[in-house]
This record gives C-alpha cells, structure tokens and sequence, in this order.
C-alpha cells in the first residue's frame, strides 16, 4: 500500500461529514455501489470483478468504522463472490445489501437472508427475447439477477444509446403489465419490482446500525437515490459524505457530488486513505 493524501471535499457539507467521520470513526458507515464503483466497468456484467485493490483496502479500513456496506442491484451472493469478500480477514464488518437491500449478506457469518423471488419477473425474463427481435435490437445482453429483477444490456449493440431508447418505452409497458419498474443505468434499463432503491436501503442501514456519519460512493443513476438519502439524512443531523466514482457516461452525479475520483481506481485510493489517516 502507498501513501495517499486525504482528498478535500468540495462543499462545506463534505468537509462536515468527512470530519464527522474521522472523529468518531466507531459510529460510521461507509456504503458503496458496486459496478462501477469497487469493479470496472466491462461488456459483459457477468466478467465484472472488484478492482485489485479494493478488497485490500476494505479489510484495512473496515475494522476502524462501525460497519461497510456494500449496495448493489446484483443478487448479494453475486457480488460476494465478483467482489472476492467471502471469508477475508479484516471484512467482519462488511455487509452486502443486494437487489438494493432485499437480500442481505454478513461477512461476519457468511448467512445470507433473501425473500422469494417476485413471479413478475419470471413473466417478464420470458417475454424479452421476443420483445428484443421485434424491435430490432441485436446484441442486447439479458442479465438474471437471482429472479427479483432482469436487466438487459445495450453496451455490446452496434448502437448503445440508441438500442436504449428503442427499448426504454416497450420495456417499461411490459414491466407495468407485471406490475415492475424500470431503472435506467449506463446502457442498461432493468426490470424490478417497486418500493426499494439505494436510498431505501442506505437509510434504514444507517438506521439499524445508529451510525452518526456515513459516507456513500456510487457512479451511476441508480445511485441518485442514496444521494438523496445522505441529504435527508444530513437535515436530520447525520453528516454526510457523497462521492462521484468519475464517469463520463453519467455527469449528474458528479455535479451532485461532495468528491469526484477517478473511477474504482480512485474509491480503492480513497478507500485506503481514509485506512491509512484513522490509523494515526
């Protein structure tokens, strides 16, 4: 590990949350997304894996903060096993919160706690090939995520953006029919039922562990919600950080962010600056 200065946030309400905590890192939550985030971009979503360095720096800086949270719209035992966390020294205060929070994975027990499948989904996983020949999209990724969502990948078409507006219409009128959504993300729109999202997720973790800061890293539209989620939480006297994983594929969340870095790169550096300064 090299030595990595402690990067400034932008805003005043950054600065607050980072000191926030650093000075009480014991009643702390670091959240991060996970693709895009801990693992690089890729093609194809089921060759994502964690950069490197992110599960060494995870296991030096989780034993100092109360607790790191990983949130994720992937099944939680595939980014367990993507992300390399199972079993590692250091991670018992990991958790993986997948399909923004429905499942739930403990480092510290290797117990994960999962719902059944919603069947709307099974309808709609169905019907998307024959959806994808009719509009003309060829090339188009089909990702299953353990049957509480489907998501279908534009990023290998001749045409990403506008594969992705082809089907951002049909896809959500059959996702309505089964009674889903549909989330946007860089060149994905995936199909999920209602009522959870990160920020969902990220509030009631913040909740449940009583953390009196917390720092969230995200780089996609998905993550907007969290953003939100740390601005409730903010008003309500919890400090917080927000950090842009850069991308030139998604600009709001950077214009929203407290910290922009260089993509799971920079999180991992981030990640193991905050190590190295509580470990003063």
């Amino acid at each position: 590990m090299g030595s990595h200065s402690l990067p400034t946030p932008a805003t005043s309400e950054g600065k607050a949350g980072l000191d926030a905590l650093l000075a009480a890192p014991g009643r702390a939550v670091v959240a991060l997304d996970f693709d895009g985030t801990l693992a690089p971009i890729v093609d194809d979503p089921d060759k994502a894996r964690a950069h490197p360095g992110a599960v060494p720096a995870l296991s030096r800086l989780a034993p100092r903060i109360r607790s790191v949270a990983v949130i994720t719209g992937r099944p939680a035992a595939l980014a367990v096993r993507y992300g390399g966390f199972a079993g590692v020294p250091g991670l018992e205060h990991l958790v993986v919160l997948g399909h923004y929070g429905v499942e739930r994975w403990d480092a510290a027990t290797g117990e994960l706690h999962a719902p059944e499948p919603d069947p709307g989904v099974a309808a709609v996983r169905a019907a998307l090939p024959a959806l994808l020949e009719r509009l003309g999209v060829a090339n188009a990724h089909i990702e299953e995520k353990g049957g509480r969502a489907v998501a279908v990948h534009t990023r290998r078409t001749e045409d990403p953006q506008g594969a992705l507006e082809v089907l951002r219409g049909p896809l959500a009128e059959l996702a309505s029919r089964h009674g889903l959504i549909v989330e946007p993300g860089r060149m994905v729109l995936e199909v999920r039922p209602p009522g959870m999202d990160k920020g969902v997720a990220l509030a009631d973790y913040v909740r449940r562990t009583g953390a009196a800061a917390v720092l969230y890293a995200g780089d996609d539209l998905g993550d907007l919600a969290a953003f939100d989620a740390v601005d409730r939480l903010r008003a309500q006297g919890v400090p917080g950080v927000l950090v842009c994983s850069g991308s030139t594929e998604v600009t709001g969340l950077a214009a929203r962010a407290d910290l922009v870095v260089d993509g799971p790169a920079g999180v991992v550096e981030l990640l193991d600056s905050l190590a190295e300064a509580l470990s003063r």
